[in-house]
């Protein structure tokens, strides 16, 4: 029996555009048929949109196993291919050791301790937008 066999009523996993970046919020769980769906509706925003950046938000998962470190790599290599980065925000402790102890480097994928951070990271300020130059306070 496959644990990420999708259970009747999976909810699908939003996928937000933030401007020029994808925000996409994972919680709990993610199955086969979730996955699937998520890799297919972040390709088709990406392409459909021409957005620069997706940050997966991963503070609301608990566990990281194999399968969600490959589907978080998938996610990167098909975001790269089609001239996005990827930035994983909000790892837990706990998510990172695992990764670790499974030998999961997930190529591709920068990460950041907050949403806001990964913004920062892609070159981009959360209130407007990509970063100009700075000013100083008056």
């Amino acid at each position: 029996m496959n644990d990420h066999f999708s259970p009747a009523g999976a909810v699908p996993v939003p996928v937000l555009r933030l401007g020029d970046v994808l925000l996409v919020t994972l919680q709990g769980d993610l199955y086969d048929g979730t996955a699937e769906q998520l890799q297919q509706d972040i390709v088709e925003a990406i392409a459909g949109s021409r957005v620069t950046g997706v940050i997966i938000d991963i503070s609301g998962v608990e566990i990281v196993d194999s399968f969600l470190g490959r589907v978080l790599a998938e996610i990167a290599a098909n975001a790269r291919l089609l001239a996005a980065q990827t930035v994983v925000a909000g790892m837990r402790p706990a998510v990172a050791l695992t990764l670790v102890e499974l030998g999961l480097t997930l190529p591709g994928l920068r990460t950041a301790l907050s949403t806001e951070a990964a913004l920062e990271l892609l070159g981009l300020d959360g209130a407007s937008g990509p970063r100009g130059p700075r000013r100083e306070p008056r």
